[in-house]
């Protein structure tokens, strides 16, 4: 019987380069989709799954991650004693409580893999997951708790897959996929950002992953591989001879890039459009842009 998921792993170290100015003082996980930041968007997403114990992967400035989640008791009793019971209720989605953080210091930008390695210690003997924030998914159902679901029923890791363009799969980690089991398909293979014109496949892994604890294992060896990084892509792959092997899971939902600036602003204008007190206005103020 498949153990059931309740641990995530947030690597959570990266600078967010791509995003200075903003992110000189600020962990880009900070920056918000209209009124929630991109580490929000992901512990509502773990949740939703079942998951109740994270584990942050974090560096030297990243405090104010942890201390998000934190109460805030001044706050609380203002809001209360101003009757704004909307936002309390909005504030209280951002506790997590006691114990049910750990966070970890990847003290050596050393890649993915080695971010993930650095939990090691923390996971035991049992299946976890793995979410980048930012990668944002919009789905009815949350990507996490389809990849749950079907993990019961195939076992082994399993990652979050999606179609990319020939001119885009030199950017990911591609599989090359097997037999097909609802919308799960066996992983024959992987490799991690191909050359042009190598690709097995077009389908590209995200940022979602159940991983088994032979990875952790895998990743011991502190193999370096493309872009000379301790790449997840490698100690994944180890695993598709194993009995219970890999799974690629084409998830339901629309992806967004938020490590990226176009994907960010994309993300930003879809969210917009979808939020209760703001999508009547926000869509007559796009329709009424003059963008000639």
């Amino acid at each position: 019987m498949t153990k059931r998921v309740t641990k995530a792993v947030l690597p959570i170290a990266g600078q967010g380069t791509r995003f200075l100015p903003a992110t000189k003082s600020m962990p880009k996980e900070m920056l918000t989709l209209v009124d929630r930041p991109l580490i929000q968007y992901a512990i509502d997403e773990a949740r939703a799954a079942g998951i109740t114990e994270f584990i942050f992967i974090t560096a030297r400035g990243k405090g104010a991650l942890v201390d998000y989640f934190d109460r805030a008791p001044e706050l609380e009793n203002s809001l209360k004693a101003k009757n704004k019971t909307d936002l309390l209720e909005e504030l209280a989605r951002t506790d997590i409580g006691s114990g049910s953080i750990a966070t970890v210091r990847q003290q050596s930008a050393k890649g993915l893999g080695h971010a993930v390695w650095c939990a090691h210690r923390l996971i035991g003997d049992e299946p976890f997951a793995v979410i980048l924030p930012d990668d944002v998914i919009d789905a009815d159902v949350p990507v996490l708790k389809q990849m749950v679901d079907a993990h019961e029923q195939t076992g082994g890791c399993m990652v979050a897959a999606m179609e990319v363009s020939d001119q885009e799969t030199c950017k990911y980690g591609i599989i090359d996929p097997g037999q097909a089991q609802g919308s799960a398909v066996q992983v024959r293979g992987m490799v991690e950002k191909p050359a042009a014109g190598t690709a097995p496949s077009n389908m590209a892994v995200i940022g979602r992953y159940i991983l088994t604890p032979e990875v952790l294992s895998a990743l011991d060896a502190h193999e370096v591989g493309a872009g000379g990084e301790i790449q997840l892509t490698d100690a994944i792959a180890k695993q598709i001879s194993t009995e219970a092997g890999v799974w690629g899971l084409k998830f339901d939902g629309q992806r967004y890039d938020c490590g990226a600036k176009l994907g960010y602003l994309q993300a930003t204008v879809a969210y917009g459009l979808k939020h209760r007190e703001l999508k009547d206005d926000f869509r007559t103020y796009l329709a009424d842009l003059d963008l000639d």
